[in-house]
């Protein structure tokens, strides 16, 4: 039996093939007593559910514990194949029907739950995130008011004040998720590292987002995971569309990779090659760039699993 599962904030949807045919529907509260309530209706059955923000981790990880075989999927993986079955209808329950086909047809990887040392990191890192956010806010109005020439020395003082203590927490936390990469992946941060244009930042979050590069065969999966798998509108010959990137991925790692590339372009052979080659032949500067990202994810990817430091031959 198969069980597909669409999560949103305060509640989930599940649906359970048994042989192909529909045999349980149903919702619970997205908290323990609505996974309680849901679990007779799920034993014995593999479940697939959708990679969504927060909203997925808890359940899937009560899943894990109770011995459920569960896998997490990508939802871009999930709306292609729902575009590929001609799925108009955009309902949770409709989802959790689609999601439970997939699982059927494919049957996804299991899914286990990162390490205790990458939970952490992801932590300090989301935490951190959100310093740099404060800060540049409260910078941002600090000139703001200087420029406008309408601030007093107080409230100058204070808001200084403030920045200079993001700073130092910032500088705290970036130093905490230093030691806990160098504690438990030193040598494959290491050996990222000496991949032209990768710093100390794009090591750090390429290895939480994967959670040591464990959860990919291949680096296309990467790719796609991050949200940087190029999409391309066209038809016949009547309808063309410009490619675009597609942006179901993560965001900040997204932006870590471009600088990461833009540095790339400059003392990385491979990237470097690939980058004129494709200005050369007219193409814009974004697609360029981008094209570049995947080079290095591939690269990246393959001295992850190698776990040797870099060499020519990996670009």
């Amino acid at each position: 039996m198969i069980t597909g599962i669409d999560c949103s904030k305060d509640y989930f949807d599940i649906a359970v093939l048994k042989e192909g045919k529909s045999a349980f529907k149903g919702r619970f509260t997205n908290n323990l007593k609505g996974f309680k309530d849901m679990l007779p209706h799920i034993l014995d059955t593999h479940v697939a559910m959708e990679a969504t923000g927060p909203y997925y981790f808890q359940l899937a990880r009560f899943l894990y514990d109770s011995g459920i075989r569960v896998s997490v999927v990508n939802p871009l993986v999930i709306r292609r194949f729902a575009q590929m079955r001609m799925s108009r209808a955009k309902t949770d329950k409709k989802d959790a029907m689609v999601i439970a086909e997939f699982a059927q047809m494919t049957s996804p990887r299991l899914w286990e739950p990162p390490t205790a040392a990458i939970q952490s990191i992801r932590n300090l890192e989301t935490y951190l995130e959100g310093l740099k956010q404060r800060r540049h806010m409260l910078s941002s109005q600090l000139h703001a008011f200087e420029a406008a020439g309408t601030i007093d020395k107080l409230l100058y003082n204070e808001i200084k004040e403030e920045v200079e203590s993001h700073d130092k927490r910032i500088k705290e936390k970036e130093r905490q998720i230093d030691g806990l990469i160098k504690q438990h992946y030193e040598e494959m941060a290491g050996n990222i590292r000496s991949i032209p244009g990768i710093g100390p930042r794009s090591v750090s979050m390429l290895i939480i987002a994967t959670d040591g590069f464990s959860m990919f065969e291949n680096y296309k999966q990467v790719i796609s995971y991050f949200g940087l798998a190029p999409r391309i509108y066209e038809s016949g010959t009547s309808v063309k569309g410009k490619g675009h990137i597609c942006k179901m991925g993560m965001g900040q790692v997204r932006k870590v990779l471009y600088m990461a590339a833009t540095s790339a372009i400059r003392c990385n052979k491979a990237c470097k090659d690939l980058y004129e080659r494709l200005r050369d032949k007219g193409k814009p500067y974004r697609v360029a760039l981008i094209a570049a990202v995947n080079k290095l994810i591939k690269q990246v990817f393959a001295i992850a699993k190698s776990g040797e430091p870099y060499k020519a031959q990996f670009g």
